[in-house]
């Protein structure tokens, strides 16, 4: 089975606030086999322009990181972060090699 992947490119306004959001949003990831690759640390933007802050979630598969992100579980922990961040998200299949 192919991995998915979360891609996201956040900003912070309120970063006292946006740790309800990092605290909520275990249940989620747990329940769903979400695993932190990338979570914030230092990054060299060497094209383009991006966020401050950027993270990568692997899932087992595809179905199970949509699954996530639609899930009660983590909407309840999206409702922290919408009012004290900006963010850009993406769900990804991982790539097999194949093709």
């Amino acid at each position: 089975m192919t991995k998915a992947y979360w891609i996201g490119h956040v900003s912070i306004d309120d970063a006292e606030a946006y740790e309800a959001y990092r605290q909520a949003n275990a249940e989620a990831f747990l329940k769903f086999g979400g695993r932190f690759l990338v979570r914030g640390g230092a990054q060299d933007i060497v094209e383009g322009e991006m966020r401050p802050r950027c993270v990568v979630i692997e899932f087992p598969s595809l179905q199970a990181a949509r699954d996530c992100y639609h899930s009660a579980e983590y909407q309840r922990a999206k409702a922290f972060r919408d009012p004290v961040s900006d963010v850009d998200l993406v769900i990804v299949e991982g790539w097999t090699g194949d093709s």
